[in-house]
C-alpha cells in the first residue's frame, strides 16, 4: 500500500487472500501484463504496483515467520505453498477490473474457497 487517503485518518484494512503458488504467479503474470500494456489508469496502475509487492512481502514474511501461515495450513489441510497475499480494497477492486484475470484466480479472490 503507498500513500493513504487524503482526509482519512489512519491506514486501510488489508484482508488476506490465502493464495497457492499457482495463483499467485497467475496474479503476477496478469498484473505486470496490464501494467506493460500501458492501458490502465495511472492511479490503479499504483494500486496494481502494489499488488506486485505485495505478493514479494508474501514469500518474505513466510520466510521469516514460517509458524503463522503454517499453522492456517495445518488447520485448513491447504498445501505448503498456500500464502496470505494481503490486498487493500482498492488493490482488490484493481486486479478484480483485470479482464485477463483467470477466472480460478478471479474466484479465490472474489470471496471463493481455496480448494
Amino acid at each position: 500500500m503507498t500513500a493513504l487517503p487524503a482526509g482519512v485518518p489512519g491506514s486501510e484494512v488489508l484482508v488476506p487472500h490465502w493464495l497457492d503458488g499457482t495463483h499467485r504467479t497467475q496474479l503476477a503474470t496478469t498484473v505486470r501484463a496490464a501494467l506493460t500494456s500501458r492501458l490502465v489508469h495511472p492511479v490503479a496502475a499504483i494500486h496494481l504496483e502494489d499488488v506486485l509487492t505485495e505478493l514479494h512481502v508474501a514469500a518474505a514474511r513466510d520466510a521469516v515467520w514460517p509458524a503463522s501461515a503454517a499453522r492456517v495450513r495445518r488447520a485448513t489441510g491447504w498445501d505448503d505453498d498456500v500464502l496470505p497475499v494481503r490486498l487493500s480494497a482498492a488493490e482488490l477492486a484493481g486486479v478484480l477490473a483485470l479482464t485477463s484475470l483467470p477466472d480460478s484466480v478471479r474466484a479465490v479472490l472474489g470471496g471463493g474457497a481455496l480448494t
